[in-house]
C-alpha cells in the first residue's frame, strides 16, 4: 500500500537551490558536504521506499520519476531536489541491496562445522526470500537486463566473496567433511532454490493451495532443501 501523502517540507523552488548547491560544490571540490538534517534523511528514506515499490513492479526501464513521486506522496520538483536522476535512486537501492544480499554468505564461518554452517546459510537465504520479496524482484530484474548498473559490484564485491567462501567449502571437502563437488555451483544452486520462493512466490502459493501455501511453506522448503543439500554433501565411504 502506498504511504500516506506527506506534505513536503521543501519549497517548490527546491531544484533551484540544488543547482546553486551544485555550482558551489563544483567551485569547492574538496569541501566536505554538509550532513543531512533529520528531515532530509526522512525524505530520502521515503523516496527510496517508494522507489523500491515502483522498481520492483515495473523494473528500471518501466519506472518513472512521476510514479515514484506519486507513491512517495510528494511533488516531482521536491523529489528531484533529493535525487536529480532516476539512475541515482536506482543506484542507491542496488548498492544497499547488494550489501543485504551478501550478508548471509558473509556469515559462513570457516571455523564452524560445515553442515550447521550450510544449514544456517540455507535458512538465512529463505528468510530473505520471505522478508524481502520486493528486493529480490528488483535484483532479478537487474539480472535479466544484463546488470548494466551493478556489473562492477558483481565482478568485484560479489566475486571476491564467493571466491573466499568457495575456498572454505573446498577446505572442508579436502578434510573429508563434505563430499567433493564444485563449490561455485553449490553456491549457485542454493541461490537458485532459495530465491525461487521470492521471485516465484505467486506460483508456489498457487500450486500448494490454501492448505500448504501459508507461512509454513518456508519451513517446509527449509526442511526439504536441508535434506537435499546435506544428503548430497555427505561423504560416501569408498
Amino acid at each position: 500500500m502506498p504511504p500516506n501523502k506527506v506534505k513536503s517540507a521543501e519549497p517548490s523552488v527546491a531544484p533551484k537551490r540544488q543547482h546553486k548547491a551544485d555550482a558551489k560544490a563544483a567551485a569547492h571540490p574538496h569541501a566536505k558536504p554538509r550532513p543531512l538534517t533529520r528531515i532530509q534523511r526522512e525524505k530520502q528514506d521515503l523516496i527510496l521506499e517508494a522507489a523500491l515499490e515502483v522498481f520492483s513492479v515495473h523494473g528500471f526501464r518501466g519506472s518513472t520519476i512521476d510514479q515514484i513521486a506519486e507513491v512517495a506522496g510528494m511533488s516531482k520538483p521536491n523529489l528531484l531536489y533529493y535525487f536529480p536522476r532516476k539512475e541515482e535512486i536506482h543506484r542507491r537501492l542496488m548498492s544497499a541491496l547488494l550489501d543485504t544480499w551478501l550478508a548471509p554468505l558473509k556469515e559462513m564461518d570457516a571455523g564452524g562445522d560445515p553442515f550447521p554452517e550450510i544449514r544456517s546459510y540455507i535458512r538465512r537465504k529463505l528468510e530473505m526470500a520471505r522478508d524481502y520479496p520486493r528486493e529480490s524482484r528488483l535484483f532479478a530484474n537487474e539480472m535479466l537486463q544484463g546488470a548494466p548498473r551493478i556489473i562492477e559490484m558483481l565482478e568485484v564485491d560479489l566475486r571476491n566473496l564467493v571466491d573466499e567462501k568457495a575456498q572454505i567449502l573446498l577446505g572442508w571437502m579436502d578434510q573429508g567433511k563434505l563430499a567433493h563437488t564444485d563449490p561455485y555451483h553449490l553456491i549457485f544452486s542454493i541461490w537458485a532454490t532459495t530465491q525461487h520462493y521470492a521471485d516465484f512466490d505467486v506460483q508456489v502459493r498457487a500450486v500448494l493451495g490454501k492448505d500448504r501455501g501459508g507461512e509454513g511453506r518456508f519451513e517446509d522448503a527449509a526442511r526439504y532443501l536441508e535434506q537435499l543439500f546435506l544428503f548430497g554433501l555427505t561423504p560416501r565411504k569408498a
